[in-house]
């Protein structure tokens, strides 16, 4: 992470647009590529300090620093956890680079934490509040932990890979609401005022009834990171985090989740089936990974409400992030906002935690990431799907032992190649 990326976040460039162009754009560069000019951000007003500690130094980690330390005053960076050395070092070198926000960093050698146990000693280092962004199947354990500790949290999406996962969060959830803790889920497009607004007009009736929701998450292709001669297994898996199940659930759920969640907020529900299809048809990644390339699903409400939902990453065809509702009285546009929304998670956030107000957006955020899980069983099995079925009986994506010398869910086979989802073999539960 360079300081050059660090200084991207303060400008309202059209990066999505160029991305989609593009095509090749790092998934975990994008959140910081356009944001809210921060002089334009509200900064609230200060109270006693609060201390950060960041849980995962890759793009996103860092940025999601940046926009909390830029947007709140009285808080300060106090330690940092990796499973990777040069992670946590690069990271933290860029923010101290940055002017905007070098006074509030105030983290030592021996508050620099390494390792696949390193979340835990950032969270006993003494912050009030933990920034989750490691890869995703990481999120629910790093989550639980926090939340055991008494932490306020902010965590990116998605929040779970898998029906464990999800029911995890489901649990810490209920235990921050009991202990009143402060959560904050980096599903940044519920923070921006135009869609808060739309959305607000289509749930007063401004649809009339709503028929149907189309989403689609369309690019090309994504990041790779080259195999080591002294890597691990798990460790080139973790580096590649992107491109295995158990660490990203798929792009349908690590990008994804971002429409669905909007449709999710736009019903003030979640769907109750799923059934679609899928396949990796044109990434070249035999001996890189195991996720598709594309899926289409078709989701049911509880009312019957239909939604279909496309997400792709093929080079060459064609790309959009955007979603539309469907009502008896017309259609509305919901495309992706990037800007605002990662500045106001973070003052809501510190101001949650200041006011003593209500904050928990674990919620949808445990629901949204599901509803991309349940899409994915669906299209990994060719069956349909049941949300409740999903939930209870999901099997575990996660390794039986998380240590760099220990064996991940997928090994390669002699030829190098990674177990892939077969439609009609496969099995959601």
């Amino acid at each position: 992470m360079s300081s050059t990326l660090l200084a991207g976040i303060g400008r309202a460039a059209s990066s999505r647009r160029d991305f989609l162009k593009n095509g090749t754009a790092a998934a975990t560069g994008l959140a910081l590529a356009g944001g809210l000019n921060i002089a334009r951000a509200a900064h609230p007003a200060g109270g006693d300090e609060l201390k950060l500690a960041l849980v995962g130094c890759g793009s996103r980690g860092a940025g999601a620093t940046l926009q909390c330390l830029s947007a709140n005053d009285n808080v300060k960076l106090i330690a940092v956890a990796d499973a990777f050395a040069d992670s946590a070092k690069n990271c933290l070198r860029a923010l101290r680079k940055d002017g905007r926000i070098a006074r509030k960093i105030d983290v030592p050698e021996d508050r620099v934490f390494v390792g696949l146990d390193a979340y835990e000693q950032a969270i006993a280092a003494g912050p009030d509040i933990v920034l989750l962004a490691t890869p995703p199947g990481f999120r629910p354990i790093h989550y639980a932990a926090a939340i055991q500790a008494g932490k306020h949290v902010f965590m990116e999406k998605p929040c779970c890979v898998d029906a464990p996962g999800f029911r995890s969060l489901m649990e810490s959830n209920k235990l921050a609401d009991e202990k009143g803790l402060k959560v904050s889920v980096g599903l940044q497009m519920r923070r921006a005022k135009k869609l808060i607004d739309k959305v607000k007009a289509i749930q007063a009736g401004s649809l009339g009834d709503i028929t149907l929701m189309r989403a689609y998450w369309n690019q090309g292709s994504i990041w790779f990171r080259k195999r080591q001669p002294s890597q691990t297994e798990m460790e080139y898996q973790v580096r590649n985090w992107y491109h295995f199940v158990w660490l990203s659930g798929d792009h349908i759920v690590e990008q994804n989740v971002h429409f669905l969640d909007i449709c999710n907020w736009v019903k003030n529900a979640y769907p109750v089936q799923a059934n679609g299809m899928g396949s990796c048809h044109v990434r070249h990644n035999r001996g890189m990974g195991q996720i598709y390339d594309n899926h289409f699903v078709e989701y049911t409400y509880a009312d019957g409400t239909k939604m279909y939902d496309q997400a792709r990453q093929q080079p060459g065809t064609w790309t959009a992030l955007t979603l539309f509702v469907h009502g008896v009285k017309g259609v509305v546009e919901m495309p992706g906002d990037w800007g605002e929304g990662f500045f106001q998670e973070h003052i809501d956030l510190v101001n949650a935690v200041r006011k003593n107000e209500k904050l928990n957006d674990g919620w949808h955020g445990a629901t949204s990431s599901f509803t991309a899980v349940l899409g994915r069983m669906a299209t990994y099995s060719g069956q349909v799907v049941n949300w409740d079925e999903a939930v209870e009986k999901g099997p575990s994506e996660m390794p039986a032992k998380f240590a760099f010398d220990a064996d991940p869910p997928a090994m390669p086979d002699k030829d190098g190649n990674y177990p892939m989802a077969m439609p009609g073999s496969y099995k959601p539960y």
